[in-house]
């Protein structure tokens, strides 16, 4: 049976009246096919902007020694200012090194990159958002969100998002630029030091905030080696508790296989069908369905590592029990994890989370079919920080002074 046809013959389900969330409105609550879909067009290459001059975190070990031999210094001096940077230290810290060879040095292989904007917090302190703001006025996103057992810092790899997923607040904002590798690093970088300071570290980091990973292919691999380097050279975190999320291009996902890497693929899925896929991954029509899961599956036979199947339960959308079971079928026998996720709300969507009981149903056909599958504990949803609500907006309490928008 062929996935369209089966989406053809379904029927919609009746229009209802309902409110939409954040704003007061009442709207109708059509069927998929009859809603307002995304108008952006995809973009697979970011537009063509200046990224922030080079910092040591672009470089690998022997391209900083490179780079210090250059200033006419010896080469060891390379590990003692990634030791440093990587610690989180800023520059009067580095007291190992002269003062003025320590200017030196971070003149040419720190730079400033990210400048905080603000930190909004929720859940008494173990979510928070920050807002940054790059060399050119770029505006990003990143969350720090602390659990009993880990503390997991999500980051961005682009200004925005050029996927255009309708039901995505940062997919809706369109694509400004990527970010370089000492940028993506350095979100990490920052969490480190602020769990550093009360005493904790961070463990695990995923690439879920703005952006697709996989279109800004380069730079995010060569992040993730900087994460995993040991000391002095990089960050020290382990491979399996990094988790590279992408929406399915596939020869991206082809060349991370051939990485060597032991990191958890994430695959945004959202719909087991192509007719409903198109329109919510609008890069459905590009890799349908079964071309992205083989894909995803490979990396999963290179690695042995389990795959993520990341699928937004929307009311009236894609949280039909036929849907559950088709899902469970292209699941069924693979080392594979569905994590279900409840819509989080953006203002004026017309796009809301299924009921609790529909949630309910679709967790007990996949668990039926021997599917392993939780619900996500969505954080930082009362801050816009959950999963697609980053979007780094530039409003009037963006611009407003950082100390009055600090930490409570």
């Amino acid at each position: 049976m062929q996935d369209r046809a089966h989406s053809a013959q379904t029927p919609s389900s009746p229009g209802k009246v309902r409110k939409v969330r954040g704003t007061g409105r009442k709207v109708l609550a059509r069927p998929y096919a009859e809603r307002t879909v995304s108008s952006l067009p995809l973009v697979f290459d970011a537009p063509k902007r200046g990224l922030p001059p080079r910092h040591l975190a672009d470089l690998d070990p022997a391209g900083r020694r490179e780079a210090v031999a250059a200033l006419g210094e010896k080469p060891f001096r390379a590990e003692q200012l990634s030791r440093h940077y990587f610690a989180g230290h800023d520059v009067a810290q580095m007291t190992d090194l002269a003062p003025a060879l320590r200017d030196l040095l971070s003149a040419d292989l720190m730079p400033p990159l990210l400048t905080r904007v603000r930190d909004v917090e929720c859940d008494d302190g173990a979510t928070i958002k920050t807002l940054w703001r790059g060399h050119d006025g770029t505006l990003v996103e990143s969350v720090l969100m602390r659990y009993p057992e880990r503390t997991t810092v999500c980051v961005s790899s682009q200004a925005g998002c050029g996927m255009a997923c309708p039901f995505c607040a940062t997919g809706q904002a369109g694509l400004t630029r990527n970010l370089s590798t000492a940028e993506i690093v350095d979100q990490v970088v920052d969490a480190a030091r602020t769990e550093a300071a009360r005493g904790g570290r961070v463990s695990n980091v995923v690439f879920m905030g703005m952006g697709e990973p996989m279109a800004n292919y380069a730079r995010v691999v060569a992040a993730v080696r900087r994460m995993v380097d040991p000391a002095p050279h990089g960050l020290g975190l382990s491979q399996r508790n990094i988790v590279v999320s992408t929406v399915g291009l596939v020869p991206a996902v082809h060349k991370l296989t051939q990485e060597g890497l032991q990191v958890t693929l994430a695959l945004s899925l959202h719909a087991p069908d192509d007719e409903l896929r198109d329109t919510l991954v609008p890069v459905n029509t590009r890799w349908p369905v079964r071309e992205v899961l083989e894909a995803a599956f490979g990396f999963t036979r290179a690695t042995g590592r389990r795959l993520s199947i990341e699928y937004a339960l929307i009311r009236d959308v894609n949280d039909q029990p036929w849907r559950a079971d088709l899902l469970a079928r292209r699941l069924a026998g693979k080392l594979v994890h569905v994590n279900l996720i409840p819509l989080n709300p953006t203002p004026g969507s017309e796009w809301d989370a299924s009921p609790k009981v529909v949630e309910q149903e679709f967790v007990r056909r996949l668990r039926a079919a021997g599917v392993n599958t939780t619900v996500r504990d969505t954080r930082g949803r009362e801050i816009a920080g959950a999963c697609g609500q980053l979007r780094a907006s530039h409003d009037a309490e963006v611009t407003a002074p950082v100390a009055l928008r600090s930490r409570r």
